[in-house]
């Protein structure tokens, strides 16, 4: 028992004391830790059957939260249900119907009535067409003052969203890598990449979301508190004991797992660099890590280990400020030394000159600032690392802009040349979930595609939220049922923050905006901060296969007569098939398609990226498919 506790005297007649059985490290990991309860658990969590953070339909919905999701603070209050929502879950239950027309005041400022009948009356009159849209447009305008609000926060927090993907060679570069590189992290050393192999392969072997994400089996709070203990040892005396032998014996008879905090902080550490740099690597054990840290950050985890496993990512920022080098960041070299370079359309002399003038940058910048204990390497090692983030701004980013010049290229904002020109969609139709005009889904899909461009642009910079968030130990998690399986639902404050400046951003850029601004964070649909930020990871999947076949249906056409014919002969001209293809993506890839249910996707802001996926799974049944195989696609999933 834990100074401070006093034990009832139920507690101190139970056999657990008599056996002096106490909560300590060394018992939780000896044979006997079956009957082991963590002292600070309540009553009910100790007896009760399922699982302890499991929902309950007879417990009361704790004081300023919403009476649906139980997760979220509330913000709404429907007079006629008399209860509270959350916005997100407020225009689920109100969209049709006489739900509809329910009067609602908001929680917070002034109290005023608004009801749902006088809002319908200030839409219609203000409607430009007679095509009815689908989404939640009572949530959009409710969310103005927000999106506002969360702008000027972002401002004065000084995130800045740098629209330009990187600066032009040879122009002065001002604070525009400052500010980039700190969420820029290091690339990893050869030393580093032997321990992440390690890192991969305890993961890989380790079992432990399997044993702690589990309802049932009469696993309760204290028990799972005690299982994750045990399971986070395993893991730690493993990598000791690959890394050095010698030392995991002395772990293993000592279980002094503090002695080595360094270690472990530092291997987790470069976990989670690599992936940030590689969002398509460890795929299947980067949300094992996460979770497995998550729970370490927990105070009943963290005393008894004695130490964080958690530590700032290291980024060039951070290893510049510590030795003193920033002003290599200010040099206007950096913009010639971490330039990409490409040989599309290039010839051979321009592209050698090019990687010629680039060492010549990198060496002079490696001479002119290492200093004592701050080698040429590790300044190398910073702008390849600027460099790594140009390249992923071209893989990723990139194909949102090639889709961008595509829509303007062969659409025109408000008048189609003809019907297979139309992007119009109809509820109902195709599969389709929204009604828009060809005008409409033409500025629906700039500004997603637009949307998209900005998230990605600032991928490191959410990512770095995204783990502070997930790592929080003050912001707890529930484990529950999304209808997606068990999650851990979590609020994520600071990642919701900055994706709302993004939209704000985003929305002032295109001028006006159709559908619905709810950023789903923290409930069913996106549990937490580690489900969005691998949503979004996967945008490149589904339109770099897209950009790469729309590129070479030309080469095709040239190159073999027997290909050009089947073109002609199906779609008048390799133009028609290109228009044909992105039509179709323009129309359905947007729809409001591939929920679960007809409440969830939609025109929100995630719901248009599960279109997109929809879009991609029902691509073999379309009449262009061949073309795709033809280009060497070979999935939404692979290397292209």
């Amino acid at each position: 028992m834990p100074p401070g506790n006093t034990p009832s005297q139920d507690e101190s007649n139970s056999p657990e004391q008599a056996s002096g059985s106490a909560f300590s490290l060394e018992n939780i990991l000896s044979g006997d830790h079956e009957n082991i309860e963590h002292p600070t658990a309540p009553k009910e969590a100790l007896t009760s059957a399922g699982g302890w953070d499991e929902e309950a339909a007879h417990e009361k919905v704790a004081q300023g939260f919403c009476v649906e999701c139980e997760d979220q603070p509330a913000q709404v209050f429907c007079e006629t249900c008399s209860d509270d929502f959350c916005e997100v879950c407020f225009a689920a239950q109100h969209r049709k119907g006489s739900r509809k027309r329910h009067a609602t005041r908001p929680l917070s400022g002034p109290h005023e009535k608004k009801a749902k009948t006088e809002e319908a009356k200030q839409t219609n009159g203000e409607a430009t067409n007679g095509d009815g849209m689908h989404v939640d447009d009572a949530a959009a305008e409710d969310s103005d003052e927000e999106l506002e609000r969360a702008a000027d926060e972002a401002s004065s927090a000084k995130i800045d969203i740098v629209l330009s993907s990187q600066p032009t060679p040879g122009s002065a570069v001002g604070e525009w890598f400052v500010e980039r590189s700190k969420y820029i992290p290091l690339r990893l050393t050869l030393e580093e990449r032997k321990y992440l192999r390690l890192l991969e392969a305890a993961l890989n072997v380790s079992e432990y979301t399997d044993k702690i994400d589990t309802i049932g089996f009469g696993l309760s709070k204290a028990k799972r508190i005690v299982q994750q203990i045990r399971e986070l040892c395993a893991i730690l005396s493993g990598l000791v004991l690959s890394a050095d032998y010698k030392q995991g014996q002395e772990l293993f008879q000592d279980r002094d797992f503090q002695s080595n905090e360094k270690f472990y902080q530092s291997i987790f550490e470069l976990g989670r660099r690599h992936k940030i740099m590689n969002p398509d690597k460890m795929r299947s054990t980067y949300g094992k890590l996460i979770y497995i840290l998550q729970d370490s950050q927990t105070p009943e985890v963290k005393d008894l280990l004695g130490f964080t496993c958690v530590k700032p990512i290291k980024t060039v920022y951070t290893v510049l400020e510590d030795h003193d080098a920033l002003d290599l960041l200010r040099d206007d070299l950096v913009s010639i030394a971490t330039k990409e370079i490409y040989s599309e359309g290039r010839s051979r002399r321009e592209i050698q000159r090019d990687i010629k003038a680039k060492e010549r940058a990198i060496e002079t910048l490696a001479g002119k600032y290492a200093r004592s204990g701050f080698s040429q390497e590790q300044v190398r090692q910073c702008l390849y690392s600027i460099g790594d983030n140009h390249a992923f701004l071209r893989t990723n980013r990139d194909p949102c802009e090639r889709m961008i010049a595509y829509l303007k290229q062969y659409f025109h904002p408000t008048h189609p040349q003809d019907g297979k020109s139309s992007l119009a969609i109809k509820n109902g139709k195709g599969g389709a979930r929204l009604t828009h005009d060809h005008s409409k889904q033409y500025a629906y899909v700039l500004q997603s595609l637009t949307l998209w461009r900005e998230i990605l642009h600032d991928m490191f910079h959410l990512w770095t939220l995204a783990e502070q968030d997930l790592l929080n130990e003050n912001v707890p998690y529930r484990l529950r049922d999304t209808g997606q399986g068990l999650n851990r639902v979590q609020a994520a404050p600071k990642t919701s923050r900055m994706m709302h400046a993004i939209l704000n951003r985003a929305q002032r850029s295109i001028g006006s905006w159709v559908g619905s601004s709810v950023i789903h964070m923290g409930d069913h649909n996106v549990p937490n901060a580690l489900m969005f930020i691998d949503k979004y990871s996967q945008v490149y999947r589904i339109l770099l296969p897209i950009c790469n076949t729309l590129a070479q249906i030309p080469r095709l056409a040239e190159e073999n007569a027997a290909l050009r014919s089947y073109i002609d002969d199906e779609w008048g001209s390799p133009e028609g098939l290109t228009r044909e293809i992105l039509a179709d993506f323009f129309r359905h890839g947007f729809d409001g398609s591939g929920a679960g249910n007809y409440f969830d996707a939609g025109s929100c802001i995630d719901g248009r990226l599960t279109s997109a996926w929809n879009w991609c799974s029902t691509l073999e049944k379309k009449r262009f498919f061949p073309v795709f195989l033809l280009t060497g696609f070979i999935g939404f999933d692979g290397e292209w």
